[in-house]
């Protein structure tokens, strides 16, 4: 059950309307009855006459020159409408990328990863498509591959990308090390100097996949004028558009896209997938080409989260207090940058979580590497981070002989706090207190499964697979908490726009919000509709399809959506509203002095003062007149962070949770069952509390998946990815989910609307490290990698 307290709102954050649906309602998404009863229209579900399906043909290796290509017999196949490789990209521009544009539409001369596209088949039946693929004969010279630190930065090292020209090429010590970010705050080795306690750990994180619902899909249709029409599954239309229109060599008015049905995302589709190869074979061949990955071509579609080696060190006196920090951050990023500099940043300017150190020594980099792209994942950088800055805590903790939990409070930050990049905390981090609520919920019976009404196998390790009946199984209890920032960072002009329709229809008068914020399964769209209805006091709120033909929302990532694209709606309304009063009084001001003299409102339909008193019905108002207002919004600035000594304030806003994991452990066979996953969590403003708890829930979860299950493997001779599907790659199922019980706190940021604060990833970083310390606590191993596997419980294999 959630617990949700209010505190001390400021006085310029807006209460809202009393319009029924509106801010801090639990008004329900209009697509969620849709999607569990499987009736939603994803992008993969689209449909055009005459359309053609593409293929496209991967490399089966993962570092190798290309000595030839061969596309003559996929032509011949009856049914196949076109073939290309890189030869027959339209334009000069031939690669793409979020910040670096380092990423072939078509691999040439070599190819960098497993899986990497090398050519493009359309033909009149997917079947087809593929048969024409498979027959593109490619001649490959294998070369040594990068898959770590050490083969990367030798000597000796080949180059992953020869001619590199990037920014980021100054100041890295190795060409094959995308960024580096440093920071460096007071003295560590003099502070270490005056610690009674001193604790070290070398920590390894495992590369995790979004899985998401959906595979990458989308329909690209060529239209008279030269251009083309893509409707597609993405994070972030306009990104996508700034990379798709140069390769084409179209205007960016000449690609128009749309958002269609999305089925999860969590990163993976910040990056172009297929909608370049969709919109290339189109214009090719002038008829309407879909693409749709399978979950296998899925797995090589997307990035991932970042594999991770982490070295820490930390200092405390005999009292508890934290001396000093010493880390460095290795992230594999993989064949291509994507979103690995902001990784890197994220990494390295939150990985000292959310407590008091004044001096600290972080160095955090990414590699390029042979190995699968990573880049965009739920948490971004501090999910790794948070895994190893909490392991040390519970280390500290036993060094000093203080309590896991008593150790964390004592350091907490709290408003105010200097964090290592010198910013000042400037909203409040309820740090302790969420230790304190977390620790306080009731822990869930002892050995459930010995119930008065009879075993229930599926409570104990292994569940349904009937593996254990309790014997040698062992409890343990562990906690965690975590930072996070929310929205781009690093003078990153990070903005969004929203344009805001009142008119009346049918006698009623409605309003119309338009975004190209890509609705994810996040929630968004509910919440535009809440602003509405609160800032234009209407009950009919539509909610228009996101598309390029109104100005950026940005990426539906850093959980900036609900602060940024909301903050744009509030603000086109607020417009809008103050456009309706002008209406209102310059056609019937003159009935009534309030008209000129009181603050007024719209709600229920009405114009009211502040008393209440109504002055007009809002179709009188507006009557055959319509208000449209675009504006763009943006959060306060921020600036990058110094390349020497890291300081500089960096981010926007902060985001915290904590974790209470209860887990049982079958010693013998090394099985898990986490049993409850407690949380509390600071939201600013729930402006809608259902989908808060459910995306801390969800977020949870996500969490728990790394520390027990999940993991691309990746094959450290080869660079080959090992188990790309659902039966090799293991997902939590319901009947792996615990019982989530959430705690929501609610202390208000003055800086952001309704003094809300980005919820979706926070929960993501806390969970991890919070069953591993349970696994710990009832098992008595170091267990220093995600995930835990059963071989690293029973002494089978080195955890």
């Amino acid at each position: 059950m959630a617990d949700t307290r209010t505190t001390g709102i400021p006085a310029n954050v807006t209460q809202g309307s009393q319009t029924k649906g509106g801010i801090g309602e639990s008004t329900l998404r209009p697509d969620g009855t849709l999607k569990v009863t499987g009736e939603f229209a994803y992008s993969s579900d689209m449909w055009h006459e005459d359309m053609l399906w593409g293929q496209i043909l991967r490399s089966p290796v993962a570092h190798a020159e290309i000595l030839s290509i061969d596309t003559g017999e996929a032509l011949a196949t009856p049914g196949v409408y076109a073939v290309l490789t890189h030869d027959d990209l339209p334009t000069d521009v031939k690669n793409y990328g979020l910040e670096i544009q380092d990423t072939p539409v078509l691999a040439t001369g070599k190819v960098r990863h497993h899986g990497e596209p090398v050519a493009l088949v359309a033909a009149d039946h997917p079947e087809t498509a593929r048969r024409a693929a498979a027959k593109i004969k490619v001649e490959y010279r294998e070369l040594p591959v990068i898959t770590d630190e050490a083969s990367a930065t030798a000597p000796d090292a080949i180059l992953v990308h020869e001619n590199r020209d990037d920014h980021h090429i100054g100041h890295v010590p190795h060409p094959n090390i995308v960024h580096r970010q440093p920071i460096v705050r007071g003295d560590a080795d003099a502070a270490a100097r005056r610690a009674d306690f001193v604790v070290k750990g070398e920590y390894t994180f495992g590369m995790q996949d979004q899985a998401f619902l959906g595979p990458e899909s989308g329909l690209a249709v060529p239209s008279e004028d030269g251009g083309v029409d893509l409707y597609v599954a993405t994070q972030w239309l306009h990104s996508d558009l700034k990379q798709i229109a140069p390769v084409l060599g179209l205007p960016e008015d000449k690609v128009r896209m749309t958002l269609a049905g999305v089925g999860g995302a969590f990163g993976g589709r910040e990056d172009l997938s297929m909608q370049i190869h969709a919109c290339l074979l189109a214009l090719r061949t002038g008829k309407p080409v879909k693409i749709v990955y399978n979950r296998f071509e899925s797995f090589f579609g997307h990035v991932h989260r970042h594999p991770a080696k982490l070295y820490y060190e930390h200092g405390a006196t005999k009292d508890g207090k934290i001396t000093h920090m010493k880390c460095r951050i290795v992230l594999d990023g993989g064949a291509y940058a994507s979103a690995s500099p902001a990784v890197v940043g994220n990494a390295s300017s939150l990985s000292v979580g959310p407590y008091v150190i004044d001096d600290v020594d972080i160095e955090a980099i990414a590699l390029y590497s042979n190995n699968p792209p990573c880049g965009a994942m739920r948490g971004f950088g501090a999910v790794q981070a948070c895994f190893a800055y909490e392991a040390q805590m519970d280390k500290l903790a036993d060094a000093v002989g203080m309590d896991r939990v008593a150790f964390r409070q004592l350091n907490a930050m709290e408003q105010g706090t200097i964090m290592p990049t010198g910013q000042p905390v400037d909203s409040p981090a309820p740090v302790a207190e969420l230790l304190r609520r977390v620790k306080a919920m009731p822990l869930p019976p002892e050995r459930q499964w010995e119930s008065s009404e009879g075993s229930d196998v599926r409570a104990l390790p292994g569940g349904l697979s009937n593996t254990t009946h309790g014997e040698g199984v062992v409890r343990g209890v562990g906690y965690a908490v975590g930072i996070k920032n929310v929205g781009f960072s690093e003078g990153f002009d990070d903005y969004s726009t929203a344009k805001v329709r009142m008119e009346v229809i049918n006698g009623e008068a409605v309003a119309t919000v338009h975004t190209a914020m890509a609705e994810v399964g996040q929630g968004g769209i509910t919440v535009h509709a809440q602003i509405a209805r609160t800032e234009l006091g209407v009950a009919q709120v539509t909610i228009h399809p996101a598309d390029t033909r109104v100005g950026s929302a940005g990426s539906t990532s850093a959980s900036r959506q609900t602060y940024v694209t909301g903050g744009a709606v509030k603000n086109a309304c607020e417009l809008v509203r103050e456009r309706v009063l002008e209406i209102g009084r310059r056609k019937l001001g003159t009935y009534h002095p309030a008209w000129a003299t009181a603050e007024l409102l719209l709600e229920g339909g009405k114009v009211v003062t502040d008393g209440g008193e109504v002055l007009a019905d809002l179709v009188d108002v507006l009557e055959d007149e319509a208000v449209e207002i675009e504006e763009e919004w943006r959060h306060r600035p921020t600036v990058p962070f110094d390349l020497v000594t890291g300081q500089g304030n960096g981010h926007v806003q902060y985001s915290f949770a904590a974790h209470r994991a209860v887990v049982e452990v079958d010693t013998e066979l090394g099985l898990v069952k986490v049993i409850e996953l407690a949380c509390a969590q600071d939201v600013g403003k729930a402006l809608n509390p259902l989908s808060v708890i459910g995306q801390i829930q969800g977020g949870t979860l996500q969490g728990m998946g790394i520390a027990v299950m999940e993991e691309i493997v990746v094959d450290p001779k080869t660079a080959k990815v090992r188990n790309p599907s659902f039966t090799d790659y293991l997902l939590p199922t319901i009947l792996d989910t615990p019982t989530i019980p959430v705690d929501v706190l609610e202390l208000a940021d003055e800086h952001a609307p309704y003094g809300l604060r980005g919820i979706g990833e926070a929960p993501t970083l806390s969970s991890t490290p919070a069953v591993l310390a349970a696994i710990r606590n009832a098992t008595g191993l170091e267990l220093n990698r995600t995930p835990v596997r059963p071989e690293h419980l029973t002494g089978t294999a080195s955890a």
